[in-house]
């Protein structure tokens, strides 16, 4: 009886021996009693980023990381500042804008260019983990009657429209790089007036509305296809590749952090972050928390 109850312990043994050695999905649940991390997951004031705060933070609990949630901070202006000081551990960004802000002379505008460039601009304590395929671009957005109107297709066939019209954004739009100053000097784009405007539902109510003829609207934003609206093209890039990246305090970016929030970076492009808006922006509106839980469901988390 011993010498079978030691061959069985030693099948059990080799079993366990070979599951340790395959390999393990970075997404799948942790059913542990926790890595020991906490991370203090921040974001700024519009849905988008919200709910990619939502899914880093739920993925990361997933693992056992210890979250608190600091949502809807404001603009960069406000909570960057945070995350120099350490009240804020981990955001979700987007490259070409963060290396404007930290670097207003950066000139690059390709995706890769970009992602080196901001990786060696960040102040020492924080860095960027991988960037997503998915991008988010600010555009300059009008309505399809606009369009037609004046024949627009690009930024450069606006610009002698610029004038006589009044464009909608938030506050920080007029004096960032590529905002109102980057119009001006790319596109010699001098608007009539500025009209500040909080992010989403009321910027484009502002737009179909007629209060402003045009607006700066991301470019995963659902209601560009629901309201039938016009990206105008940007041919001399004066928005730069916009990839999604998580951008953290080094002290927080453990091997656990690091893994399980590059993992997601690589499930994210374009078509899944724009996919996941429309989700949000659904008539019953669902909280973040839902759309990021099933979308973390569907991937394996």
């Amino acid at each position: 009886m011993k010498r079978v109850l030691a061959g069985v312990a030693t099948v059990v043994a080799a079993a366990l021996t070979l599951t340790a050695c395959g390999k393990s999905d970075p997404l799948a649940q942790d059913k542990g009693s926790g890595s020991g991390d906490s991370v203090s997951v921040g974001s700024a004031n519009f849905p988008e980023s919200q709910l990619l705060a939502e899914i880093y933070s739920q993925a990361l609990e997933a693992k056992g990381v210890t979250v608190s949630r600091q949502f809807d901070l404001g603009s960069r202006e406000k909570y960057f500042d945070g995350l120099k000081d350490g009240s804020i551990d981990l955001i979700p960004e987007y490259t070409g804008v963060l290396l404007q802000f930290i670097d207003k002379s950066a000139k690059e505008t390709t995706p890769d260019e970009v992602y080196a460039a901001l990786q060696k601009a960040l102040p020492s304590n924080l860095t960027v983990l991988d960037k997503a395929a998915a991008e988010d671009k600010d555009a300059v957005v009008v309505t399809k009657e606009t369009a037609a109107k004046w024949s627009l297709k690009s930024i450069e066939d606006f610009a002698p429209r610029c004038a006589e019209s009044v464009f909608g954004a938030a506050s920080e739009f007029k004096t960032r790089p590529d905002g109102i100053p980057g119009l001006a000097k790319t596109y010699h784009c001098t608007f009539k007036s500025f009209s500040s405007l909080e992010p989403g539902a009321i910027t484009t109510k502002a737009l179909l509305d007629g209060t402003v003829q045009a607006a700066d609207i991301f470019t995963t934003d659902a209601a560009i296809e629901a309201n039938g609206l016009v990206v105008l093209e940007d041919p001399k890039n004066n928005f730069a590749a916009q990839n999604v990246v998580p951008l953290i305090s080094k002290a927080k970016a453990s091997d656990t952090v690091k893994t399980t929030l590059n993992a997601i970076s690589a499930k994210l492009d374009t078509k899944t972050l724009l996919d996941l808006n429309v989700r949000l922006n659904a008539p019953d509106k669902p909280a973040y928390a839902d759309v990021a839980k099933q979308w973390l469901s569907e991937i394996g988390v």
